[in-house]
């Protein structure tokens, strides 16, 4: 399933939930990322604040990638460009 984050908010929440899904701490992603457990909880909580070198290493933690696609027009749709 796929999932659309527009939003640095959107894209810890997403982060999170993918964690969860896969039945693992914090602590547990860091180490199979090679990553610090204050690594992943920035990433989850202020992603805006974090490396794309980190964001990476979750990602193949948490086994998702990033596809980049055109974004469909939405009529009406205010306030979630950065």
């Amino acid at each position: 399933m796929s999932h659309v984050a527009r939003l640095p908010s959107q894209l810890g929440v997403l982060l999170r939930s993918r964690r969860k899904e896969l039945g693992l701490s914090q602590h547990e992603t860091a180490a199979q990322g090679g990553l610090q457990q204050k690594t992943v909880s920035s990433l989850e909580n202020d992603p805006q604040r974090c490396t794309i070198d980190s964001l990476y290493r979750l990602m193949a933690a948490l086994k998702v990638e990033l596809v980049l696609q055109p974004r469909e027009a939405q009529v009406g749709s205010v306030g979630d460009d950065w």
